[in-house]
């Protein structure tokens, strides 16, 4: 999640409530799946994070991730160890999420840009999914990635588990 987040009507579901977000680590051939967001950032930035999202009462923590792998990307996944722990507090956005490595069950699959069920068409928070480098990553403001991205040197640094609170 952002270090800010400013008010957005797009963002009305989310505000002012506790959220805990269920997220997977997806790395192939150098780099992460990523998705782009937007009505997080001033300017029409975009904001990339790993895919997930709320966690739903009635499944378990890896149903989540693998729903929201589907959702987002069109892939499905086999949803392995937990490896963050990251707490967000925003202007109007809390959350605590949760990372966890994941693999793909085909590995031929491409990803596809998915959908936020809670959004009408025309209001999508998801605006691309791509594979991102470490490299191109370091190259973007901070504010575009998400902080448990930041300080990547390789792919192999998103398996060292971390642990950020406020």
């Amino acid at each position: 999640m952002p270090a800010t987040s400013p008010p957005d009507s797009l963002l009305h579901a989310y505000a002012e409530r506790a959220r805990v977000r269920v997220c997977g680590l997806l790395v192939h051939q150098g780099a992460l799946l990523l998705t782009a967001h937007r009505g997080l950032l001033p300017d029409e930035q975009p904001f990339w994070s790993p895919p997930g999202g709320g966690w739903h009462f009635g499944e378990t923590l890896r149903e989540g991730v693998a729903r929201e792998f589907r959702e987002e990307t069109a892939l499905e996944v086999k949803v392995g160890r937990f490896l963050h722990l990251h707490e967000y507090h925003g202007n109007q956005l809390q959350a605590v999420e949760l990372f966890f490595e994941v693999t793909a069950l085909d590995p031929a699959a491409l990803p596809r840009l998915g959908h936020d069920p809670e959004h009408a068409p025309d209001r999508q928070l998801l605006t691309e999914v791509a594979w991102r480098t470490p490299q191109e990553l370091v190259r973007l403001p901070p504010q575009q990635v998400h902080p448990i991205l930041r300080d990547l040197i390789s792919t192999d640094d998103a398996y060292i588990p971390q642990l950020r609170l406020r």
